[in-house]
């Protein structure tokens, strides 16, 4: 990409049904896409709100894949029109069934082909002839398979662009719309029963896993309005299917699964777009991409790693990353009920001590706080429950179930009073038991009146009618603690997201960076122009200069070895430390260049030597960019030093970044405490740092097009108002072929 001077990074991205940055999907071979025209065609209404539908090679048992589409639009109730095409029957389940496409009442908004692979392209050319804005492919056999699948993927993509006509698949499940009762799937679960028309919708590459998700998510009461299974991709792909999400009013919650991004400008672009309307996103990303393992050694390269790539994506984006088809779930049940809590303290009223114990566990686990009670609501509390352990946890004890109106009164003053941004109260079986149910929801009701905008997590045992009444009441229902917790760090996050709106930064001018290695020196100079603070060094080219840059610098000094042929320099014995008078130094130079020699590095390939006092002591930090494939720069910040490879405490955030960011990042490594000051040292220049890494940030933003990696290691953090800077840094370009390409 070529950023200019003055332009924001919303400026320079990628936009729309632009060309595809790269990168696998993991679902096989995925070539074909890139070479068909990208010129904007029918979007997803035509798909995902058909007024009429084909069904070509619709069955007349409906227990077979090919008749499964055909009974359920018919049973579903779908308003629109339905029109099997078999030329073997006149009649498909009791419709009238057409001979052919051509032979339609009109054309179908959408065209469902449930023929095998052998006949799907003729069927592509018949509905791009007739028409047809959209067609669903069911069949395999395509890039996911070989070659010649993907070269007949390809076709059926030309064939359908050249028409204006929309492709979902090929080797998808299809897709529904449980409003209008459309389902273009073959779904099995559905044969248990069909969707509702709720806030939630699925988009999925995997038709299995998006089946799956379905079917849980209605087991737990929650509404699915929309499913779409991408499949292959060969068209319309999981990014564009977010973006049309995006924009539906009804829809307040997305939950996808990916393997990859097929184009990662559209999926980038899509979750930006759901952030800005306030649609909160659930993803399940999975696998584990193979790109950059054969990247240049560095500890950029090898710490960053694709998969963190994606976490920093999801930040950025304010997407909830889930670990589980569970976690999935119960965060996406969380976020539908729109109430998200301001920060990340919870209230806990418990019947049980040994679970107010753990409920307290599995809240610090999931990263939520739990502080004490404020004196006056320890004074209220105590007076409803003199027999309890005030607390947080508070302990109503087994002794409440006796008064089950003041469990009810103290739910509703820890939710009003308290100050909390969050209740948890576990009642356990106490509402399964016939004597207190109904007293227990009477009381526990009565607390919710007039907190519709208060989060409140219940965990208990219920019937599901009596679950979902506690629902409509406006709480959150689990029936485990540590899923509770977790549903409730997850909301958590999402309302982090949502605050978190990604302002527009100004990126500098890009500079001029050629294909050829640079050594430490030339690094240095270009990190150094672009904001970012160097320890003072000289580069030499004999040991008179060495020592005269020595004593200028002043005593102990180091020196390395510099060019570009030699990015580690530890390697060839290159870098000498503590050298304290001007014969130390002198006998170092030699010894450098001749080590440089016996290693076969020799001449012009050498630049000199840099010479450099050696540094006070400090936190050691590690600052990098690694130029994703995928999506573009992402800047790493972590632990440096000797520890960087033992530890690997680093973290991610997709550039540029801004310095509150930068400080967010700075206090998400498990190491953070070394910046506050440990061992009577005081705290770091944690501000020093921020900008540092914001820099970093910007410059490779702007420079994103030429650069590989950055690797800054170490980078010392000084006492606080001392600063910091780099004592050693490496600029890797992209190589002349790479850049062309």
């Amino acid at each position: 990409m070529k950023l200019l001077n003055d332009k924001t990074e919303d400026d320079a991205a990628p936009a729309g049904r632009g060309a595809p940055l790269g990168g696998a999907t993991g679902r096989g071979r995925r070539g074909p896409r890139e070479s068909v025209a990208a010129a904007e065609v029918h979007g997803l209404d035509a798909l995902l709100k058909p007024r009429s539908v084909a069904v070509i090679g619709a069955s007349n048992d409906p227990g077979r894949v090919p008749g499964l589409t055909v009974a359920y639009l018919k049973d579903s109730g779908f308003a629109g029109e339905i029109w099997p095409v078999n030329p073997t029957r006149e009649t498909v389940q009791g419709l009238k069934a057409y001979p052919s496409v051509a032979s339609l009442p009109a054309a179908p908004d959408v065209a469902v082909i449930v023929v095998p692979f052998a006949l799907v392209q003729q069927a592509v050319e018949d509905c791009a002839a007739r028409g047809v804005k959209a067609a669903i492919v069911f069949a395999t056999g395509y890039s996911e398979a070989d070659e010649a699948g993907a070269l007949a993927e390809r076709k059926l993509v030309e064939t359908a662009r050249a028409a204006g006509m929309r492709i979902l698949g090929p080797n998808c499940l299809g897709c529904f719309n449980s409003e209008s009762s459309f389902y273009g799937t073959f779904a099995i679960a559905l044969a248990r029963g069909f969707a509702r028309p709720g806030n939630l919708a699925v988009v999925s590459q995997s038709g299995a896993y998006g089946e799956q998700i379905c079917y849980l998510m209605r087991q737990r009461g929650m509404d699915v309005r929309y499913l779409v299974s991408t499949g292959n991709e060969a068209d319309i792909d999981l990014g564009e299917a977010i973006a049309w999400l995006a924009d539906q009013p009804e829809i307040d919650v997305i939950v996808a699964y990916a393997e990859g991004a097929r184009n990662p400008a559209r999926l980038t672009a899509a979750l930006k777009k759901a952030q800005e309307a306030d649609k909160q996103v659930v993803f399940m990303k999975v696998g584990r991409s193979n790109a950059g393992a054969a990247a240049a050694a560095s500890h950029t390269a090898s710490l960053a790693g694709d998969d963190r790539v994606w976490d920093a994506v999801f930040h950025k984006y304010g997407v909830f990353r889930a670990e589980s088809a569970e976690e999935q779930i119960d965060v996406a049940y969380a976020a539908s009920r729109r109430i998200f809590p301001k920060g990340r303290s919870v209230g806990i009223l418990t019947v049980s001590g040994g679970f107010g114990i753990h409920l307290c566990d599995t809240a610090e686990h999931h990263g939520l706080d739990v502080p004490a009670l404020p004196p006056s609501a320890a004074e209220q509390l105590l007076e409803l429950l003199p027999f309890g352990a005030i607390s947080n946890p508070v302990d109503a004890t087994g002794r409440v179930v006796e008064r089950l109106d003041k469990l009810g009164d103290c739910l509703g003053l820890l939710a009003r009073g308290s100050g909390y941004d969050s209740v948890m109260a576990f009642f356990g079986t106490v509402a399964i038991a016939p004597a207190m149910s109904k007293s227990l929801f009477k009381a526990v009701i009565a607390a919710a009146e007039g907190l519709k905008d208060r989060l409140i997590v219940l965990c208990l045992i219920a019937d599901e009618a009596d679950v979902r009444a506690y629902e409509a009441a406006g709480y959150l229902v689990f029936p485990d603690a540590y899923r509770a917790s977790r549903a409730l760090a997850g909301l958590v996050k999402l309302a982090e997201g949502r605050e978190r709106r990604q302002r527009p930064i100004v990126l500098p001018a890009p500079v001029a960076i050629g294909p050829e290695p640079l050594s430490e020196h030339a690094s240095k100079a270009l990190l150094a122009a672009a904001g970012l603070p160097m320890h003072p060094d000289r580069l030499v080219r004999s040991a008179e200069e060495a020592c005269a840059a020595a004593a200028d610098l002043g005593y102990p000094v180091v020196l390395k070895i510099c060019s570009p042929a030699i990015p580690h320099k530890t390697e060839i014995g290159g870098v000498l430390l503590d050298l304290a008078d001007e014969a130390a130094v002198r006998a170092g130079y030699e010894a450098l260049i001749a080590r440089a020699g016996e290693a076969g590095f020799a001449g012009d390939v050498v630049e000199g030597v840099i010479v450099a006092p050696m540094a006070a002591k400090g936190v050691e930090a590690i600052l990098g960019v690694q130029v994703d494939p995928t999506f573009g720069p992402a800047v790493m910040f972590g632990l440096g030093g000797v520890h960087v490879e033992v530890f690997k405490d680093v973290v991610l955030r997709l550039a540029p970044i801004d310095e509150a960011e930068a400080h967010a990042m700075i206090r998400e490594i498990r190491a953070w405490p070394m910046f506050e000051g440990v061992r009577g040292v005081g705290p770091a220049d944690v501000e020093a740092l921020a900008k540092a890494i914001s820099a970093l940030s910007r410059f490779a933003a702007a420079n994103a097009d030429r650069l590989s990696t950055i690797d800054i290691n170490p980078f010392v953090v000084w006492r606080e108002g001392k600063g910091a800077a780099a004592l050693d840094a490496l600029v890797t370009p992209i190589a002349s072929d790479a850049a062309d390409g």
